[in-house]
């Protein structure tokens, strides 16, 4: 997935189909740790201690291609075992190397999701994983757009569509990083790039309040100076080679013509549908569907029994 090996962008007004194709399915997974939680983290879900936890690395001079590589396969690694990561594996009594199997029995569930080089890059980073986090500060921007709901869906001239409960910021800006660095080699963007750019693109946000497309076209012509000046005021947050890396790349939002721009742009409205029909599937979810198609009361020494109970309480 390095820029020399990946293999040429799709020509503009095209899109890697195949490659889309089999990769949604594994970004719906990974974006649902925008919603998983553990007792250990302060009522903030997997997503957004991830997203505080990158900002940290970066701000530490820690390599962006390195931290968009370890992210991603933990996220994937996380889409089957949830809050299970390699730190909480190694406090359960596991090795390092037992710890390291369990991440790679899950990573490699979704090894038809991702390409060969994809697959094998996430592999190669899973022995990082099993070790206890740099637990440094995040900027108060990361802070901040994690505690900054996301409008969700808006129209001009229209009311609101409000779903309960909103993704924050945080969410959304790291899942757009993770499943940019899925997508990199697809588009033939350098990894390191993409997750930069997923990160960093609300930088806005973080002071002022998401009231989406259509609170956007009310500002007006005050818009592009508003924006402007608050990410400056983010960028001001951070070393000088960090934020010398992350302005230009700020620029590719306002095009698709640049592998990492696609790419981006591919994570990121593909990150906005999911949430979308996130909030779809719930509203429509039946009990019927975690008996039958989920096995709630899943195969063990006493299923008869619990199915019996069931059967006489009337709630089978």
């Amino acid at each position: 997935m390095t820029q020399a090996a990946a293999r040429p962008s799709e020509r503009d007004g095209e899109v890697p189909r195949e490659a889309l194709r089999a990769a949604t399915a594994l970004l719906r997974e990974t974006g649902d740790l925008k919603r998983v939680r553990t007792a250990d983290g302060g009522g903030a879900s997997v997503a957004e201690r991830a997203f505080r936890r990158s900002w940290a690395e970066l701000v530490r001079g820690e390599d962006p291609g390195r931290i968009a590589v370890r992210e991603c396969a933990a996220a994937v690694a996380g889409a089957r075992l949830a809050g299970v990561d390699g730190p909480v594996l190694r406090r359960c009594g596991l090795t390092a190397d037992e710890a390291v199997a369990v991440l790679e029995r899950s990573l490699l569930q979704h090894a038809d999701r991702m390409t060969p080089a994809t697959c094998g890059l996430l592999r190669a980073a899973l022995p990082d994983l099993v070790e206890e986090p740099y637990g440094g500060p995040a900027p108060g921007f990361a802070e901040a757009l994690c505690a900054q709901p996301r409008a969700g869906a808006t129209r001009p001239g229209r009311p609101r569509l409000i779903v309960e409960p909103p993704e924050s910021h945080g969410d959304h800006c790291w899942a757009v990083a993770v499943h940019g660095v899925l997508l990199a080699e697809a588009f033939g963007a350098a990894p390191g790039d993409v997750f930069l750019l997923g990160l960093a693109h609300h930088l806005h946000n973080a002071v002022l309040p998401d009231a989406g497309f259509a609170g956007e076209e009310l500002l007006g012509g005050h818009l592009p100076a508003v924006l402007a000046r608050l990410t400056r005021q983010a960028l001001a947050a951070l070393p000088a080679a960090l934020a010398a890396r992350v302005e230009p790349l700020l620029a590719l939002r306002e095009g698709a013509d640049t592998p990492a721009a696609r790419a981006f742009h591919a994570a990121d409205v593909i990150d906005r549908v999911l949430q979308v029909r996130h909030h779809a599937r719930a509203a429509a979810f039946t009990a019927e569907q975690a008996l039958e198609d989920l096995d709630l009361v899943h195969p063990c020494a006493v299923s008869g029994f619990h199915r019996a109970v069931l059967d006489a309480a009337g709630t089978a």
